[in-house]
């Protein structure tokens, strides 16, 4: 019996995960979060609260502006939905590092990086909030809701993150590196310590998971679930290493298109999921179709390649002592909260006059299904083609040399 726990806990819980499987999981379990809590996966909404709960302890009364009329300021992070899933986020990610032995204070190697940090992550969050969503509530979860606004983010994304990958392959991005004596030593670690480290991540898992089901018996099914959910999204971002940045920088700038082809993937089994949930009553979210999600996609596309990484992707490595993505997440909650402040003066011109396109009712449910799916399909191709024309360049280039 011991040998199969040690088998298990070897493959499972310390082996990173296959990212395809991974985020096909997550683009299950994203569509269940959504048939039972009615929303969707999505972070940076609750960023931007968390942006205007510190003003207002500042005494700015943020409850007046627009953005907040619309996403609401109502309770707190441990009372509301998203605030709840995104602590599980964070629980679930902490856990698995902790069982593989993934924990260590890394500080960035130079100040450009701090810089690259916040500017990056806060054009990443006023992008995404100025389009309703990030790679989440835009992208991975915005396209299976059937909203036009998500492939407008998409598409614009795609061409922010090339400009990102060709801006920060300029000479003051890249430092000289600096030698240091006694850099070629290994580092004698403690024997004991992966051991220790597993157990108080067990310690974390079980407690989450057991104060989440507490929490869906005598609180709320729906807080309980979301806190349940956030857990399983966190162990499968950090143990997949699931970032949207780097399915994106990758494809532009070495042609490795692994992950961007695993995320469509997952969008194409969450959207049958969906649009089952759709088909029983419940109503899916659509937002503007308008410039706001061309321009919030083009920053965020260029924000999380100068950052070097997005909404998911610094959630996991901030938990797992990477200093830099800390400074990621500050970016992101400072430009989300700056595009809230603006969005009075924004909103009439780039989103409110509008419409929110939903392609199952613009085109009916089967057709709509079918163009999402189409349209899917259609980026699959071009990032295999992608790849493919990447590599016999690459060939080309060393055949010639």
């Amino acid at each position: 019996m011991l040998e199969i726990w040690q088998q298990f806990k070897q493959d499972y819980l310390i082996k990173f995960w296959n990212p395809t499987a991974a985020v096909i999981a997550a683009g299950i379990l994203s569509a269940y979060y959504f048939g039972l809590t009615g929303t969707y996966w999505a972070v940076t909404g609750e960023f931007t609260r968390w942006g205007g709960e510190i003003l207002q302890s500042l005494g700015v009364n943020t409850e007046e502006w627009g953005y907040y009329k619309i996403i609401s300021l109502d309770g707190t992070i441990f009372s509301r939905i998203d605030g709840l899933m995104i602590l599980g986020m964070f629980a679930g990610c902490i856990a698995a590092a902790l069982w593989a032995n993934n924990i260590g204070i890394r500080m960035p190697q130079n100040r450009v990086r701090i810089v690259q940090a916040l500017v990056g992550g806060a054009l990443a969050g006023f992008g995404a909030r100025l389009a309703m969503g990030c790679n989440l509530a835009s992208l991975f979860t915005g396209i299976p809701q059937f909203s036009l606004h998500a492939w407008f983010f998409t598409i614009t994304t795609a061409i922010g993150s090339y400009a990102g990958v060709k801006f920060t392959l300029l000479p003051m991005f890249r430092p000289p590196l600096k030698l240091k004596k006694g850099a070629g030593q290994v580092k004698q670690s403690d024997p004991n310590q992966a051991k220790r480290r597993f157990r108080i991540g067990m310690v974390i898992f079980f407690a989450w998971a057991i104060t989440s089901i507490y929490v869906m018996q005598a609180v709320s099914i729906k807080l309980g679930f979301a806190m349940l959910c956030g857990l399983g999204f966190g162990l499968l971002i950090e143990r997949a290493q699931i970032c949207f940045t780097s399915a994106f920088r990758d494809l532009w700038a070495t042609g490795r298109a692994y992950m961007g082809k695993a995320i469509i993937y997952g969008m194409l089994i969450g959207t049958l999921c969906v649009f089952s949930y759709i088909q029983l009553g419940m109503n899916p979210k659509i937002m503007w179709a308008g410039p706001n999600a061309i321009i919030g996609g083009l920053l965020f596309g260029f924000g999380i390649v100068l950052a070097g990484g997005c909404e998911t992707g610094w959630m996991y490595r901030a938990m797992e002592g990477q200093v830099h993505f800390m400074w990621v997440g500050v970016g992101n909650v400072i430009g989300s909260t700056l595009l809230a402040y603006w969005w009075d003066d924004l909103a009439p011109v780039l989103a409110l006059d509008y419409e929110k396109i939903n392609l199952l009712k613009s085109f009916g449910p089967i057709s709509g299904l079918l163009i999402n799916y189409g349209l899917m399909i259609a980026c699959l191709v071009f990032i295999v083609w992608w790849e493919k024309r990447f590599i016999q360049k690459a060939k080309a280039r060393l055949a010639t040399a």
